[in-house]
């Protein structure tokens, strides 16, 4: 949709309406011409203006007309006025062939048989499940930003879905009430809208219509994509986020600053980008190719003598408060729906902190109801690691081992670890040094900030220890046990202070739940801190506890999720002392938005899951050539079966690509440096533009998966075969260029699109031999299976003969 402003139009509609009138237009027409004129000069006279200070000329948009041009979906400002009449916009839609054309053979590709197979595939047993819990307004939690769930579970809700069912297992059928269809249609739409996207974007970048219809064909026809497209997979709505933000920001950068059209493009284009990160957070690295090129933008402006300092600074300053704005805003209202629509307790809420779970509908505030708030002497209590892993401070009757492995000695004192259970022996009792019972007294004792208490555990009865011994797994730590008194020379240091983080919500006193604690062992100023470290078979795989000195870390915070009082005297005025403390609502707990998403940030930041290998895992350098796919799902009668295998011919043509365009670069910055200009400067320019933005685009998407310690699959490569196909089709239009100018032979021109049709036509038929693997429709032979197998390295499944 485009918004233009056409004198002479206008002046040719007032002629019509004068003719029926039977009025004489001579007179109107001339003005009218005259008007026009100045228009159009005062157009030129500001796109020169404009050219000088931007990107070179060949990459700026051109006539809205122009052919293969998309245009549909800009903004332009409209500045018409004149005596009579009021300034006005002028609507024209403006639908481009080719985008309809690979939108529909891509849209055909993905929806064909979208309902099959009917059964759980691959990462739908996470996502589907998400999206199911949505519906029942239970709580989840997920390492990625909730967007791409949330439409999933909008488009199953539109059809009436109600959450019910369990995604228990891959393969598992799924049941009459579960709408596949509309499971899978955001998906499947986004990507069928990704060809088109493609398309525009190398028209953007002024590519031929052929080669850029090329760029949309390879999108449609790689098998990766299209696998990827056709299940309840989030890869489909960030490629697509971020394809489109990419295009709206080479709008963004080619529009006239400030106008409604530049404001337009940048909102739209931090929209989509910000739209990514909230599917995944790998859709911040298409944000930070955004911001290259938004600098290298600016950069290129710097030397255009014709634009004030001021200028210039105003620009800078109003796209970085445009493009921040616009994504706090977008990433606060997706956090803000997710957790209102998630109030009910659910699977995952032992992840949160115990005020958080207490905040949830049914969740912890069912459990710790009516217990006593405040901690005092006598109190018994679990501590529960607030931050990263959950697990409660936990002892038992073992010791630590004499020596370890290593050769180090302990002190064999009694274990003291963290458990990821509820368990008896998770409980403790506070305890002042200077008293000797541990029943509550009459008068409360609270804790308070700054307190010394000692910490004895329930069952053993042993006190909370700590010495000048180093730890088992982290030898730069202290040792935590429960004191053992061997009758030799090592003393019981068993106090510890208590540092309230957050005292200024509780007046200093130490609460159930809602305060966060350090412990800080007197006598060596070590911290008590879970160090994540896994204990051997010895410590029964738990985790280990220490003392670090480094006390100012995250995990040295604790606080107390269960909470009650010692008794051992049924003296009724104690009890009814203790009826009156204050207690623990009944009600839950409530936090505020910005309590539960800071809590829900952190958490997303510091949950890692565990390093576990996989058998279709797969690392970084055995992407770029596709050495190892992923079985997704298999039929349980035939071989049929859905594997993610890429289009091998676009694949390694992508990957030379790669090599080609940094070899041609290195030579022309060479030939350039000994003053031989084999192009000319707007070819050039446009050279490095599209190319290095490409380039980028892929090592940005790519090479930080080198320094990921977690288990990757292929499908971690899609992001960086979205640009690797871009610059594919930028090397095969440059290609054409040279020939053109450097050879002028018809002959090799005619030869070489021979061998481009010729290399068509392979993507399209290795497409159409292994779209089997992408319906997985087809009953296979074991026969049929091994000879899909191209690679040794592919393991395709056969179990059927």
């Amino acid at each position: 949709m485009e918004t233009i402003t056409d004198p002479l139009e206008d002046s040719n509609l007032r002629n019509r309406k004068a003719h029926r009138k039977g009025k004489s237009v001579t007179e109107e027409v001339r003005n009218a011409e005259i008007s026009t004129a100045r228009d159009r000069n005062g157009d030129t006279s500001q796109k020169l203006q404009r050219n000088d200070g931007d990107e070179p000329e060949n990459l700026k948009s051109k006539s809205s007309a122009s052919a293969g041009g998309s245009a549909a979906g800009e903004v332009r400002e409209s500045v018409k006025s004149d005596n009579n009449h009021e300034p006005r916009f002028v609507i024209r839609v403006q639908l481009d062939g080719a985008s309809v054309v690979l939108f529909v053979l891509s849209f055909v590709t993905r929806f064909f048989r979208l309902s099959h197979p009917n059964g759980v595939v691959f990462d739908e047993i996470h996502y589907g499940r998400f999206a199911s819990l949505y519906l029942r307004n239970t709580f989840y939690f997920d390492q990625h930003p909730p967007l791409g769930k949330m439409l999933i579970a909008g488009a199953a809700s539109a059809v009436g879905y109600s959450g019910k069912f369990e995604f228990s297992k891959i393969g598992s059928e799924y049941d009459a009430s579960v709408p596949i269809f509309a499971f899978r249609f955001v998906p499947a739409l986004c990507g069928s809208l990704l060809a088109p996207v493609v398309y525009s974007i190398l028209r953007q970048l002024k590519l031929s219509q052929s080669i850029s219809i090329i760029g949309g064909l390879l999108i449609v026809f790689d098998n990766a994509l299209l696998t990827h497209s056709r299940f309840i997979l989030m890869e489909p709505m960030l490629l697509l986020f971020s394809a489109v933000g990419l295009l709206f920001v080479l709008k963004f950068l080619t529009s006239q600053p400030f106008s409604v059209r530049w404001w337009s493009f940048g909102a739209l284009a931090a929209t989509s980008l910000t739209a990514g990160v909230c599917v995944k957070y790998i859709g911040f690295f298409s944000y930070v190719l955004a911001c290259y090129i938004i600098g290298r933008h600016v950069w290129m402006q710097l030397p255009d003598r014709s634009q004030s300092n001021v200028h210039l600074l105003l620009k800078s300053i109003a796209k970085a408060v445009l493009f921040i704005s616009v994504s706090i805003a977008l990433y606060l209202g997706c956090f803000y729906v997710h957790l209102g629509s998630l109030y009910k307790a659910g699977p995952h809420d032992s992840i949160m902190t115990s005020a958080f779970q207490a905040s949830l509908e049914g969740g912890l505030a069912s459990i710790t109801k009516g217990q006593p708030l405040r901690i005092q002497h006598g109190s018994q209590i679990t501590l529960k690691h607030t931050h990263g892993r959950v697990c409660w401070m936990h002892s038992h009757a073992h010791v630590y081992p004499i020596k370890y492995k290593d050769g180090r000695g302990s002190s064999h004192q009694q274990q003291v670890t963290c458990y990821g259970f509820k368990d008896v022996n998770n409980w403790w009792i506070v305890k002042r040094p200077e008293k000797e019972n541990i029943v509550v007294g009459e008068e409360p004792d609270y804790i308070q900030d700054g307190d010394v208490i000692q910490l004895v555990h329930g069952v053993t009865s042993r006190a909370l220890n700590s010495h000048d011994v180093a730890s088992a797994m982290t030898p730069l730590s202290q040792e935590v046990s429960c004191y053992i008194d061997y009758n030799i020379s090592m003393p019981a240091n068993l106090l510890w202070k208590v540092e309230i983080i957050n005292s200024k919500d509780s007046k200093n006193k130490w609460n159930a739940i809602t305060s966060q604690v350090r412990l800080i062992h007197v006598a060596t100023n070590g911290a008590l801190k879970f160090t994540g470290e896994q204990l051997p078979d010895w410590g029964f795989n738990q985790f280990e506890v220490a003392a670090d000195r480094r006390q100012y870390t995250i995990d040295t915070i604790w606080n107390v999720e269960e909470h009650r009082y010692t008794q051992d005297a049924e003296r009724k005025d104690v009890l009814e002392k203790l009826l009156k403390t204050e207690m623990i609502p009944l009600e839950p707990t409530i936090l505020s938005f910005w309590d539960k998403f800071s809590e829900l940030q952190l958490k997303m930041l510091l949950h890692t899951e565990k390093i576990e290998g996989h058998m279709y895992s797969s690392e970084p350098f055995d992407w770029p050539l596709m050495d190892k796919g992923i079985a997704y799902w298999v039929d349980g009668t035939s071989n049929a079966q859905i594997h993610l295998l890429g289009n091998l011919v676009i694949w390694y043509s992508a990957t030379l690509s790669i090599v080609a365009y940094v070899g041609l670069l290195v030579f022309y910055l060479i030939r350039r440096r000994r003053k031989f200009f084999d192009l000319s400067e707007d070819e050039w320019q446009k050279f490095r533009f599209g190319g290095e933005i490409f380039l980028a685009g892929y090592l940005i998407h790519y090479l930080p998966y080198y320094f990921v310690e977690r288990t990757l699959f292929l499908y971690n490569y899609l992001p960086a075969l979205l640009y690797k196909i871009l610059l594919l089709c930028f090397v095969l239009e440059h290609i054409q260029l040279m020939i053109r100018k450097f050879i002028r032979n018809r002959l090799v021109s005619f030869i070489y699109s021979s061998v481009l049709y010729a290399w068509l036509a392979g993507v399209i038929y290795f497409f159409s031999k292994f779209s089997v693997l992408s319906y997985g429709t087809t009953e296979l032979s074991a026969d049929d299976v091994l000879k899909l197998r191209l690679k040794d390295t592919w393991d395709l499944i056969v179990h059927r003969p």
